[in-house]
Protein backbone atom coordinates (compact mmCIF):
# COMPACT_ATOMS: atom_id res chain seq x y z
CA UNK A 1 0.00 0.00 0.00
CA UNK A 2 1.10 3.57 -0.54
CA UNK A 3 2.74 5.49 2.27
CA UNK A 4 -0.04 8.08 2.03
CA UNK A 5 -2.67 5.40 2.84
CA UNK A 6 -1.01 4.09 5.96
CA UNK A 7 -2.66 4.90 9.27
CA UNK A 8 -1.42 4.86 12.84
CA UNK A 9 -1.45 1.30 14.14
CA UNK A 10 -0.82 -0.30 10.74
CA UNK A 11 1.93 -2.90 10.69
CA UNK A 12 4.27 -2.86 7.70
CA UNK A 13 7.35 -4.64 6.39
CA UNK A 14 10.41 -2.44 6.07
CA UNK A 15 14.12 -3.30 5.72
CA UNK A 16 13.38 -7.00 6.20
CA UNK A 17 11.71 -6.25 9.51
CA UNK A 18 8.17 -5.82 10.73
CA UNK A 19 7.19 -2.48 12.22
CA UNK A 20 4.11 -0.94 13.73
CA UNK A 21 3.47 2.68 12.79
CA UNK A 22 2.90 4.69 15.99
CA UNK A 23 3.00 8.22 14.67
CA UNK A 24 2.85 9.92 11.31
CA UNK A 25 4.03 13.41 10.51
CA UNK A 26 3.20 14.85 7.16
CA UNK A 27 5.44 17.51 5.68
CA UNK A 28 4.18 19.70 2.89
CA UNK A 29 6.40 20.36 -0.10
CA UNK A 30 8.58 23.43 -0.13
CA UNK A 31 8.46 25.23 -3.46
CA UNK A 32 7.06 23.97 -6.72
CA UNK A 33 7.02 20.37 -7.73
CA UNK A 34 7.97 19.18 -4.26
CA UNK A 35 6.47 15.98 -2.98
CA UNK A 36 4.57 15.50 0.23
CA UNK A 37 6.73 13.46 2.60
CA UNK A 38 5.61 11.27 5.43
CA UNK A 39 7.73 10.65 8.48
CA UNK A 40 6.79 7.47 10.29
CA UNK A 41 7.75 6.77 13.87
CA UNK A 42 7.75 2.98 13.91
CA UNK A 43 8.54 0.28 16.42
CA UNK A 44 9.87 -3.13 15.52
CA UNK A 45 7.63 -6.10 16.18
CA UNK A 46 8.47 -7.85 18.35
CA UNK A 47 11.16 -5.99 20.25
CA UNK A 48 9.86 -2.46 20.26
CA UNK A 49 12.96 -0.78 18.82
CA UNK A 50 12.15 2.70 17.59
CA UNK A 51 12.76 3.61 14.00
CA UNK A 52 12.28 6.91 12.27
CA UNK A 53 11.78 6.72 8.51
CA UNK A 54 10.59 9.12 5.82
CA UNK A 55 8.68 8.19 2.71
CA UNK A 56 7.22 9.87 -0.35
CA UNK A 57 3.45 9.65 -0.64
CA UNK A 58 3.75 7.12 -3.48
CA UNK A 59 6.33 4.90 -1.82
CA UNK A 60 4.96 1.42 -1.48
CA UNK A 61 5.01 -0.54 1.76
CA UNK A 62 3.53 -3.95 2.26
CA UNK A 63 1.13 -4.30 5.12
CA UNK A 64 1.54 -7.29 7.40
CA UNK A 65 -1.44 -9.43 8.24
CA UNK A 66 -2.18 -9.26 11.87
CA UNK A 67 -4.83 -10.85 13.97
CA UNK A 68 -7.17 -8.65 15.92
CA UNK A 69 -8.44 -10.37 19.03
CA UNK A 70 -11.17 -8.84 21.12
CA UNK A 71 -10.05 -8.58 24.71
CA UNK A 72 -10.70 -6.86 28.02
CA UNK A 73 -8.23 -5.17 30.33
CA UNK A 74 -7.51 -7.39 33.30
CA UNK A 75 -4.69 -6.12 35.51
CA UNK A 76 -1.23 -4.57 35.73
CA UNK A 77 1.79 -6.83 35.99
CA UNK A 78 4.53 -4.48 37.12
CA UNK A 79 4.70 -1.92 34.31
CA UNK A 80 2.88 -4.14 31.86
CA UNK A 81 -0.81 -4.23 31.03
CA UNK A 82 -2.47 -7.64 30.83
CA UNK A 83 -5.53 -8.12 28.61
CA UNK A 84 -7.60 -11.30 28.46
CA UNK A 85 -8.97 -12.66 25.20
CA UNK A 86 -12.78 -12.49 25.33
CA UNK A 87 -13.12 -15.95 23.78
CA UNK A 88 -10.43 -18.20 25.17
CA UNK A 89 -9.01 -16.02 27.99
CA UNK A 90 -5.50 -16.03 26.53
CA UNK A 91 -3.57 -13.34 28.44
CA UNK A 92 -1.89 -10.73 26.26
CA UNK A 93 0.80 -8.72 27.99
CA UNK A 94 1.77 -5.32 26.58
CA UNK A 95 4.51 -3.18 28.06
CA UNK A 96 3.72 0.35 29.18
CA UNK A 97 5.83 1.81 26.37
CA UNK A 98 3.75 -0.10 23.81
CA UNK A 99 0.50 1.10 25.38
CA UNK A 100 1.90 4.64 25.53
CA UNK A 101 -0.63 7.45 25.90
CA UNK A 102 -3.49 4.97 25.60
CA UNK A 103 -2.87 4.12 29.26
CA UNK A 104 -4.92 7.19 30.17
CA UNK A 105 -8.03 5.54 28.72
CA UNK A 106 -7.70 2.12 30.29
CA UNK A 107 -9.82 1.36 33.33
CA UNK A 108 -10.53 -1.78 35.29
CA UNK A 109 -12.47 -4.31 33.27
CA UNK A 110 -12.51 -2.15 30.12
CA UNK A 111 -13.83 -4.23 27.23
CA UNK A 112 -14.15 -3.71 23.50
CA UNK A 113 -10.39 -3.57 23.09
CA UNK A 114 -8.70 -5.22 20.14
CA UNK A 115 -5.24 -6.61 20.78
CA UNK A 116 -3.17 -6.83 17.60
CA UNK A 117 -1.28 -10.10 17.37
CA UNK A 118 1.48 -11.19 14.97
CA UNK A 119 2.89 -14.71 15.22
CA UNK A 120 1.13 -15.09 18.56
CA UNK A 121 2.94 -12.03 19.90
CA UNK A 122 0.73 -9.16 21.06
CA UNK A 123 2.11 -6.03 19.40
CA UNK A 124 -0.43 -3.29 19.95
CA UNK A 125 -3.99 -2.42 20.81
CA UNK A 126 -6.94 -0.59 19.49
CA UNK A 127 -9.20 0.97 22.05
CA UNK A 128 -12.94 1.47 21.70
CA UNK A 129 -13.85 4.82 20.12
CA UNK A 130 -15.08 6.21 23.46
CA UNK A 131 -14.40 5.21 27.04
CA UNK A 132 -16.21 6.32 30.20
CA UNK A 133 -13.98 7.92 32.82
CA UNK A 134 -14.72 9.61 36.11
CA UNK A 135 -13.91 13.26 36.70
CA UNK A 136 -11.95 13.50 39.96
CA UNK A 137 -10.85 17.12 39.92
CA UNK A 138 -12.27 20.08 38.07
CA UNK A 139 -12.93 23.70 39.08
CA UNK A 140 -16.56 24.46 39.99
CA UNK A 141 -18.82 26.10 37.43
CA UNK A 142 -18.50 29.88 37.58
CA UNK A 143 -21.71 31.42 38.81
CA UNK A 144 -22.59 34.72 37.29
CA UNK A 145 -25.13 35.18 34.55
CA UNK A 146 -22.71 34.92 31.62
CA UNK A 147 -23.66 31.91 29.56
CA UNK A 148 -20.15 31.33 28.29
CA UNK A 149 -19.31 27.93 26.98
CA UNK A 150 -15.76 28.09 28.22
CA UNK A 151 -14.12 24.72 28.59
CA UNK A 152 -12.23 24.03 31.78
CA UNK A 153 -9.58 21.45 32.67
CA UNK A 154 -10.63 18.21 34.34
CA UNK A 155 -8.46 15.50 35.82
CA UNK A 156 -9.84 12.01 35.26
CA UNK A 157 -9.57 8.85 37.35
CA UNK A 158 -6.74 7.48 35.19
CA UNK A 159 -4.64 10.64 35.54
CA UNK A 160 -5.62 11.87 32.08
CA UNK A 161 -6.39 15.59 31.83
CA UNK A 162 -8.80 16.92 29.23
CA UNK A 163 -10.94 20.02 28.66
CA UNK A 164 -14.62 19.67 29.55
CA UNK A 165 -17.66 21.98 29.40
CA UNK A 166 -18.27 24.16 32.43
CA UNK A 167 -21.33 22.24 33.65
CA UNK A 168 -19.34 19.03 34.34
CA UNK A 169 -18.73 18.46 38.06
CA UNK A 170 -16.48 16.23 40.17
CA UNK A 171 -17.62 12.64 40.38
CA UNK A 172 -19.38 12.64 37.01
CA UNK A 173 -18.64 9.96 34.44
CA UNK A 174 -17.91 11.30 31.00
CA UNK A 175 -17.14 9.83 27.61
CA UNK A 176 -13.73 10.56 26.14
CA UNK A 177 -12.81 10.02 22.49
CA UNK A 178 -9.75 7.75 22.51
CA UNK A 179 -8.51 9.03 19.14
CA UNK A 180 -8.63 12.75 19.84
CA UNK A 181 -8.68 12.86 23.64
CA UNK A 182 -11.74 15.10 23.51
CA UNK A 183 -14.85 15.22 25.68
CA UNK A 184 -17.65 13.18 24.14
CA UNK A 185 -20.60 13.85 26.44
CA UNK A 186 -21.83 12.47 29.75
CA UNK A 187 -21.64 8.73 30.23
CA UNK A 188 -24.73 6.83 31.34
Amino acid sequence: MKASDIKKGNVVEYNNGVYQVRDIERSSPQGRGGNVRFRFIMYSVPGGNKLDASFDADDSLSEVELLRRQASYSYMDGDAFVFLDDEDYTPYTLDADVVGDDAGYITEGLGGIYVQVIDEQPVGLQLPQHVALEVIETPPELKGGTATKRPKPAKLSTGLEIMVPEYIANGERILVNTTTGEFGGRAD
